[in-house]
């Protein structure tokens, strides 16, 4: 490395993203598996994957010998990407430059070959969805599945622990709190699918500066089977059209599946938060021995691990309104989504990280089914009300929940339970003595009324194992 190399390396620590100084660069697990698809490294890896792919088709096609293919393909790992950010300061051009080093590194006789019917965002497109597809299958769906694993084990542990429900940040109808984390492991798995297909559905393009095959069709009667056969080996299908691009919708379906996932872990990581407030606390982050909750307040232990996915989740779903305008291009190509585009694989790093975070979190979650017995008998008394209302209507009663509104009104005043009062009501004697042996016990015992809140969790966890064929 030259001098003038030297000069220009930075520490993580002089660099301005945060997820470079603080999360991406402080996790080695992370680099390892996201560097070779989201860095500028990566980025640059697999537009020489995009040129190496061409000159193969050209040989497959009878244009060049495989002699050729085979010495550019060679050439292509000599490609660094000092090197053509070297070029691209001289020429202003990033693929030119790409194309300017690669071509260096090959013989005269290859030289014509490189590049040849290709227009700069044949490269670019499918180089993109190459490498957003394969960190798709090869590090988001399975650090997705590690996190769904997590959560289903969880559920499953907890599917009959008792928990108040709450709608509006009210007591409501009593649930399970496995039964609660089922719901996040429908949402997740559910995501997870749309993650998958979306990535699987990236497309490329290999149709030149217009998207009409003008270029290639100088040489091939059908430039279609060209294209086939470069995108063939990158493992995609061509855009039914293009114009210099790749229909947007493709990338802009993918982000979306992404942002809506981070969404379902942004919700899941402001649950847990709010459990743990100090007037509820049902749940728990396990804390180090030597762990710090606060600078001045030696007592405190703070949820930031949750709060930090819903934090990361606030500063990337505006993004998704970016990638929105960038589906307007306008006429064939211009380049006002050539800035805003080099910051999806950011998407990518944050949700992966937020990922990662909740697996070892959720993994380690203390609960405390007697602090949630606790909560649930603050309104314990008045959980009946909603069996009651029913039960009096199924027998007759014509006016049944107003009846009962009543019921619990004056129990609240009185502080009388409101079974008491129910079972002391003259009026309503003709229909409660229809009621059953099993529900007079469940209005004696609201801990009952949880209708198949564990059932229901069993039947969540084994569906998404199917659906997503987890071990």
């Amino acid at each position: 490395m030259n001098e003038k190399d030297e000069s220009s390396q930075i520490s993580i620590f002089d660099c301005v993203s945060p997820l470079d100084f603080r999360y991406y660069g402080q996790d080695m697990q992370l680099q390892e598996w996201l560097a070779p698809y989201m860095t500028e490294r990566g980025r640059i890896s697999s537009e020489v994957r995009v040129e190496v792919a061409a000159v193969r088709a050209l040989a497959n096609l009878g244009l060049c010998s495989g002699e050729i293919a085979d010495e550019v393909a060679a050439a292509a790992e000599r490609v660094t990407p000092e090197a053509v950010a070297a070029e691209e300061r001289r020429i202003h051009h990033n693929i030119r430059a790409l194309v300017n080093v690669l071509r260096a590194e090959v013989s005269a006789q290859a030289r014509p070959y490189i590049h040849l019917c290709l227009t700069s965002f044949d490269v670019i497109d499918s180089a993109a969805a190459w490498r957003f597809k394969t960190v798709t299958r090869q590090v988001v769906v399975p650090q997705l599945l590690e996190l769904l694993e997590v959560l289903i084990a969880l559920a499953r542990r907890e599917r009959d622990t008792l928990q108040i429900g709450r709608t509006h940040g009210q007591h409501a109808a009593p649930i399970t709190f496995g039964f609660a984390m089922a719901e996040h492991v429908s949402r997740l798995g559910n995501r997870i699918e749309a993650v998958r297909a979306a990535g699987e559905n990236l497309r490329g393009k290999i149709s030149g500066a217009v998207g009409a095959y003008n270029a290639s069709a100088l040489f091939f009667e059908d430039p279609q089977q060209f294209e086939r056969e470069v995108l063939g080996q990158l493992d995609l299908e061509p855009s039914p059209s293009s114009t210099q691009i790749v229909e947007p919708e493709f990338m802009t379906d993918y982000i979306h599946a992404l942002v809506s996932t981070f969404g379902v872990l942004a919700n899941l990581a402001d649950d847990m938060r709010h459990l743990q407030r100090t007037e509820i606390a049902e749940v728990g982050e396990a804390f180090a021995a030597e762990q710090v909750g606060s600078s001045t307040m030696p007592h405190k232990r703070n949820p930031w691990n949750f709060e930090n996915v819903k934090s990361m989740w606030k500063a990337f779903v505006p993004r998704m309104q970016v990638v929105y305008a960038d589906q307007l291009c306008e006429h064939q190509r211009d380049l006002t989504n050539s800035a805003s585009g080099r910051f999806l694989p950011e998407m990518v790093v944050a949700l992966v990280a937020s990922a990662k975070r909740l697996q070892r979190i959720m993994s380690r979650l203390v609960t405390d089914p007697q602090r949630m017995r606790e909560n649930f008998g603050m309104t314990e008394g008045l959980v009946a009300a909603e069996p009651a209302y029913l039960l009096l209507a199924a027998y007759g009663h014509p006016d049944a929940h107003e009846v009962i509104r009543q019921l619990t009104l004056d129990a609240q005043q009185t502080g009388k339970p409101f079974v008491e009062l129910l079972e002391a009501a003259e009026e309503l004697r003709p229909y409660l003595e229809q009621f059953t042996q099993a529900q007079r016990a469940l209005l004696a015992d609201p801990t009952l009324y949880t209708g198949i809140a564990a059932a229901k969790t069993e039947q969540l966890c084994q569906l998404w194992e199917k659906r997503l064929a987890l071990p």
